[in-house]
């Protein structure tokens, strides 16, 4: 309708039709809306072109409707009005069209213009009522079946349009569609046609690179080597060990045919009925039973202990709701895994694993976490005990950002690994397993970024600085040479340092387009140099977060000036995080305070109540209590307030007995 109430006064303008016999149909035309009625009386225009302005150009609707005009004439039936009602109605049609388009230049919706136009249609009716013909009933039995194909095109249309705009929602509007449109917006990652599964942009992919080249160097210093194992995991090795099997069947993808062949009807192909498996296989959720079957092999003696390997790959999770690099069906991690002769070397590896993941989070990630100890309920499958590592995100939830788990026997004892102790007597080994994943980037994107975009720690960021050179003028050929040379030099100067440059010399590309994608995108800092820089030997600095002014540093104390800006931003962004983690951490609440904070809290709220430090029973029931009344979850046990025995002497803020533990409760993503 929009686009007809614009289209309609210049086609009236243009067409200046003055006959005799049209006068009276043209004078309830003044305002665009009250040529509507005529141009659905006429037939020549349905409704449905006029008001979605979809099926036909704007010359082409212009063409239409003055051929309809200059045929008119004849086509609007005599009336019984008298001349008095006929000027009243006339005029009453004017005034309303006018106010309609008043209303519309305020910007009212449709909804809220719908009664007045409704009003309008009514008295063109009673001036001419061929005008306003009553709707057929099985147009309107066709239009109700069209409305659910309808609002599946608009819903469509929409998801298109978002994929393709650069607009960022505000953190405090919808605090879950901004992580969404910074994934986008920022390439980092998209959907794939695979439900559940994620492409990982180059962009999104040299942040993982970061976070695994520097975790593999720490694994490597930790005594691990890097190995590879099988995708497909045989179903009966899952089967042997009983708990880690209920914790992962709900979520196995199953492989039940090696093979597929043409389909006998012609519907193209079906999995062979006989290529069908003995023994079905499953895409590794995980490779623990893989890994251990092979340690079986592997270990005969004490002397083959501590046995460590890792392996860097992709693992398969069914979900059904999922979020990029937070929850996907496909992700890619490393999985440690290690074999012990006693229970203390095998705690003690996945503890000091734990304080590696923490460590890198801290350091290279600029992320500060709590380190503790999961519930049994929260433990993973098959584990004696699981250590976990939780960040807080700007909303107020936490998210685990990696974990080491404490395995026992239990491994050992399903796949029948055992070893000849120093005494030459069989024992079994103890085992652990440890890991992380691309959810760190998910943590690193709500730990740190801001409404205008990605923000990134130095350290992490794939391109720490981009320099954006300003040319010469066009016959300046003096000014170019000069220019070049210096780019040269300090590009040069910056990557002696050590630091990753890139410089955007697009000549097709406006700088301050320049500068708006490059910030967008995270880079912590941009150095512009342009011919009055250079004859002046300096540039200009601009950080990506810190400092809201440009800094001038001489051509000389670039490279100098760079990386102690970039250690301080660094240090900046661990500080803020650091500071939102500890005011985000409610102590000694209440339970029913805690329930009234979080019962209501969803992803999508920014800046929420956040975590909650409480003396608790350790109780799977209430647990799960808790979890149904308010969705807040046991984070972990911290390991330094329940070391320190922060909860002797406490109540259960839950159900009043003797504390076991400080807990730290909170919605988590």
């Amino acid at each position: 309708m929009t686009r007809a109430f614009q289209l309609i006064p210049t086609v009236v303008r243009r067409a200046r039709i003055s006959t005799s016999t049209s006068t009276r149909n043209l004078a309830s035309c003044t305002s665009s809306s009250q040529f509507i009625g005529g141009v659905v009386q006429s037939g020549r225009m349905s409704s449905r072109t006029m008001f979605d302005g979809s099926s036909s150009s704007s010359a082409s609707r212009y063409s239409r409707m003055t051929r309809f005009m200059s045929q008119t004439t004849d086509e609007s039936p005599a009336t019984t009005l008298s001349d008095e009602r006929k000027a009243e109605l006339e005029s009453k049609i004017k005034d309303k069209g006018d106010v309609i388009r008043k209303m519309k230049d305020e910007g009212l919706s449709k909804d809220e213009l719908a009664p007045h136009v409704a009003e309008l249609l009514a008295l063109k009716a009673e001036l001419d009522p061929s005008s306003v013909p009553p709707p057929k009933k099985k147009k309107k039995q066709q239009q109700q079946k069209q409305k659910q194909p309808t609002a599946k095109a608009s819903k469509q249309k929409q998801q298109t349009e978002d994929a393709e705009s650069d607009y960022i929602t505000p953190r405090a509007e919808n605090y879950s569609k901004w992580y969404n449109d910074i994934i986008r917006v920022c390439s980092l990652a998209e959907t794939s046609p695979v439900r559940g599964c994620m492409v990982i942009k180059p962009w999104g992919m040299s942040l993982w690179d970061r976070v695994r080249n520097d975790l593999d160097a720490r694994i490597q210093d930790h005594g691990a080597e890097n190995a590879y194992f099988p995708l497909l995991i045989p179903k009966s090795f899952l089967s042997k060990e009983a708990e880690h099997v209920d914790g992962f069947a709900k979520e196995c993808a199953v492989v039940t045919h090696h093979r597929l062949t043409a389909d006998p009807e012609g519907k193209g192909l079906i999995a062979d009925p006989d290529a069908e498996l003995e023994d079905p296989l499953i895409i590794r959720p995980t490779s623990e039973t893989m890994i251990w079957n092979m340690f079986k092999k592997w270990i005969v003696s004490h002397r083959d202990l501590p046995l460590k390997v890792n392996q860097w790959a992709n693992v398969m999770r069914w979900e059904m709701r999922t979020r990029p690099f937070l929850r996907t069906s496909e992700f890619l991690w490393q999985e440690g895994h290690t074999a012990h002769a006693t229970a203390e070397g095998a705690i003690q590896d996945s503890k000091d694993m734990l304080d590696q993941y923490a460590d890198m989070c801290e350091k290279l990630l600029a992320i500060p976490v709590v380190k503790g100890a999961k519930s049994p309920s929260e433990r993973f499958a098959g584990a004696e005990e699981t250590y976990t590592i939780e960040a807080l995100m700007q909303n107020g939830w936490a998210l685990q950002s990696g974990t080491s788990h404490f395995l026992g026997q239990s491994f050992g004892k399903a796949f029948d690994v055992t070893f000849q102790d120093a005494e030459g007597k069989m024992q079994d080994v103890w085992g652990t397993s440890w890991g992380v994943s691309t959810r760190l980037i998910g943590a690193l994107i709500m730990t740190h970024s801001d409404d205008a975009g990605l923000v990134l720690p130095p350290r992490v960021a794939p391109v720490q600085v981009v320099v954006v050179p300003i040319p010469a003028k066009k016959n300046d050929e003096e000014g170019k040479k000069a220019l070049n040379d210096a780019l040269d030099k300090l590009v040069a100067d910056l990557k002696g340092a050590g630091l990753r440059v890139k410089v955007d010399d697009r000549d097709y590309v406006r700088n301050g387009a320049k500068y708006f994608e490059w910030e967008r995108k995270g880079v912590p800092l941009r150095i512009e140099l342009g011919p009055r820089d250079v004859e002046k030997g300096a540039c200009v600095f601009k950080t990506r977060v810190g400092s809201e002014g440009k800094e001038t540093v001489a051509l000389g104390d670039v490279s100098v000036r760079a990386t102690k800006v970039l250690d301080s931003l660094q240090e900046y962004l661990l500080d803020t995080a650091k500071e939102r983690l500890v005011g985000g951490m409610n102590m000694m609440a209440t339970y029913d305070q805690m329930k009234e904070a979080l019962e209501a809290d969803e992803a999508s709220e920014y800046d929420g109540p956040g975590l909650y430090l409480v003396p608790w029973k350790c109780d799977a029931v209430n647990e799960e209590k808790i979890k149904e009344e308010c969705k807040a979850t046991v984070r972990c046990y911290p390991t330094d307030v329940n070391e320190a025995g922060m909860a002797e002497g406490k109540k259960c803020f839950y159900s009043g007995e003797d504390a076991t533990h400080m807990a730290l409760f909170g919605r988590a993503f």
